[in-house]
């Protein structure tokens, strides 16, 4: 066990120690949520080295959200149990290992494989640098801390797909993974040399059958979900191994909710669900994770394969939104404050949902413009709307039940990007294929303007590329298939994105039947 003088920086009694603790808790959020959005501009990149299509690729991301979701409700019990230092040190092993694995990952299965684990090591990352921060920190400069601590998951929705894209353009994909190696074992030196060992002596009992049946019912749920209309799958949905898991699925749920409600001591306390403000606003929470975590997946996809941007480009298309969300919560605390917290939380929703409104009508011609404006004005209703609902889902939880009140919203913020991910990710599947149906359908080759269009790219393909007569119409006709298919793509995210507008006004509803009130406490929103 390190022992420190009290002249010692690293002292947990010395004025500075608390401070140096949380730039290392700042390193670690930084790189848990930079992960969790680096990896969408990437994702054309793996499907093309793997050969994969979007059916599977998508659980990169999801297995990601997926193990933070199991990880966060038992990382706090844990922690109370065998350390919080030991279990942040672990936490950062975790992810860094699996950093590596990722990097050096063959096949698109260890690659997901390998994302489990990077996502088991940020879902303890995370929900332990803000319990140290907030045990180490009087009152009185609590908010400042935590502000910083905000700051660097801000600062990472902002600049991972940059980043990301960065990486990935000027060397390989495999760095994006990479890069975490080196800042993890620093981080794990650093929580080594600075972090004190605080273990809470009145640890409560674990609910082994809450975390069993919660670990099934996820990764079944999501499953069955993204393999109902896969290429794979003939049957559809009424495959029986989609209905065999889809009962375990509901059974393991029926499970979870019966035991968090019976036992004394639940993983993940549901009966706060309960409390009026709290039940209402994770509902809200839900649908807005869905719109806001599936339309992050899939807008690098369509700026990458549809108008050819590089990962760079379209990594740098996100850079405002996590600038802009920063600027715009302060003011949205503000107007909750002095007039009512349903304000900015409508006003919010309007423009959340109108800006996917906006990506809804897409194409192969689409200006960078139209695009950064609706970014711009998904960055602004970000900010009004998760402070305002942040403040009111807490205002009537007591105070020692906040941190099992924290568990449970970044618990089903996981669980409805998860989700968001699969249902989005599975819904451009089938809509790719009906529209390329319905396109394929209205060509007849043997009317006039069919036999029309097909002459005139044979003619510029003979005359403008040199292709031999005998060459030019099987040419031609494959140009025509190949926009035909082009077109359905970029019709199916147009579909994707008006179903995630159309969730975002469904989970405004719930808004009306808050109560609201006005407050002098404001407190971080969360990042994406």
């Amino acid at each position: 066990m390190l022992v420190r003088s009290r002249d010692s920086a690293f002292h947990p009694q010395h004025d500075s120690y608390k401070w140096f603790l949380l730039a290392n808790i700042m390193l670690g959020t930084f790189m848990a949520v930079l992960d969790a959005t680096i990896v969408n501009v990437g994702l054309p990149k793996i499907m093309a080295s793997f050969g994969v299509g979007l059916d599977k690729i998508q659980w990169v991301s999801t297995a990601y959200m997926l193990a933070m979701a199991v990880a966060l409700p038992t990382s706090g019990w844990l922690a109370d149990k065998f350390g919080y230092k030991r279990l942040y040190f672990l936490g950062l092993l975790l992810f860094t290992l699996g950093s590596m694995m990722c990097g050096r990952s063959s096949d698109e299965n260890m690659l997901i494989f390998s994302r489990v684990i990077q996502g088991f090591g940020a879902g303890t990352i995370q929900p332990l640098g803000m319990a140290i921060i907030t045990r180490e920190f009087p009152p009185n400069q609590r908010g400042v801390a935590l502000g910083f601590w905000g700051i660097s998951a801000a600062a990472s929705v902002s600049f991972g797909p940059l980043i990301g894209g960065f990486l990935i353009d000027k060397f390989s994909w495999p760095l994006i993974f990479d890069v975490n190696i080196p800042f993890g074992i620093i981080a794990m030196l650093f929580t080594i040399v600075i972090q004190g060992e605080y273990i809470n002596k009145l640890a409560r009992k674990f609910d082994m059958v809450g975390f069993i049946s919660v670990t099934i019912f996820l990764p079944l749920t999501l499953y069955t979900l993204s393999q109902g209309n896969t290429a794979t799958n003939s049957e559809g949905w009424h495959a029986p191994y989609i209905l065999i898991n889809g009962a375990i699925a509901i059974i393991a749920l029926a499970v979870f909710i019966t035991a968090e409600l019976t036992v004394k001591e639940p993983l993940l306390d549901l009966r706060l669900l309960l409390n009026h403000n709290f039940g209402i606003a994770n509902i809200i929470l839900v649908l807005f994770s869905l719109g806001m975590f599936g339309s992050t997946f899939l807008l690098p996809i369509y700026l990458q394969n549809s108008l050819g941007y590089s990962a760079l480009q379209a990594g740098s298309v996100f850079l405002p939104v996590g600038i802009i969300q920063g600027i715009t919560a302060p003011i949205s605390g503000k107007i909750s404050d002095k007039i009512s917290a349903k304000v900015p939380m409508f006003v919010g929703v309007f423009l959340f949902a109108f800006s996917f409104y906006l990506n809804s009508n897409l194409s192969w011609l689409t200006e960078l413009r139209f695009i950064m404006i609706s970014l711009y004005i998904r960055g602004f209703a970000m900010g009004l709307m998760f402070t305002a609902l942040t403040t009111v889902s807490l205002s009537e939880i007591p105070r020692e039940k906040m941190a099992q009140a924290s568990a449970i919203t970044n618990s089903i913020r996981q669980l409805g990007g998860s989700l968001g991910v699969a249902l989005l990710a599975t819904l451009l599947t089938s809509r790719v294929s009906f529209h390329s149906q319905d396109f394929g359908g209205s060509i007849k080759q043997g009317s006039e303007v069919y036999q029309q269009t097909v002459n005139k790219i044979k003619y510029r393909i003979e005359h403008d590329a040199g292709s031999s007569p005998s060459n030019a119409p099987r040419q031609s006709q494959a140009m025509l298939l190949s926009n035909l298919n082009k077109q359905a793509y970029i019709q199916g995210i147009n579909d994707d994105f008006l179903i995630a507008a159309i969730l975002t006004l469904i989970g405004g509803i719930p808004i009306i039947f808050l109560h609201t009130k006005k407050t002098n406490k404001q407190i971080t929103p969360p990042h994406e």
